[in-house]
């Protein structure tokens, strides 16, 4: 019996040393997982304070109802701005007619033609 004991021992010893392997591969990942999140929240707190000096009250107001309807657009919207910020070309601050028309080009780029055809 102390083949089986062995080859039972070895056996155990091979599945834990998985085990061990897969437990750190997962809390690699769910660190790697943590710090992208980290890193968006941070990105995300940057582009709203950045916001707050960009845009009128009138503008963020309109930009946070644009936001609940079409989270998308929204954030097309302020990362725009954001880069347009950081590079000088952009006046500050944007007022509410200003978005409009932002938000009517980028609306203008995304519509597609709906055609109907009979059969």
């Amino acid at each position: 019996m102390s083949v089986e004991d062995e080859e039972l021992a070895q056996l155990r010893a091979a599945r834990q040393a998985e085990i061990q392997q897969q437990l750190q591969t997962q809390a690699e990942q769910q660190a790697q997982q943590e710090m992208e999140q980290a890193a968006a929240e941070e990105e995300a707190n940057l582009i709203a304070s950045a916001m707050r000096t960009i845009l009128t009250p009138e503008a963020r107001d309109r930009l946070a109802r644009v936001e609940l309807g079409h989270p998308e657009i929204a954030a097309t919207v302020k990362q725009h701005l954001f880069t347009l910020h950081q590079s000088n070309q952009i006046q500050v601050p944007v007022n509410d007619e200003m978005l409009k028309r932002i938000l009517k080009g980028l609306s203008e780029n995304s519509r597609r033609e709906t055609t109907i055809r009979r059969i």
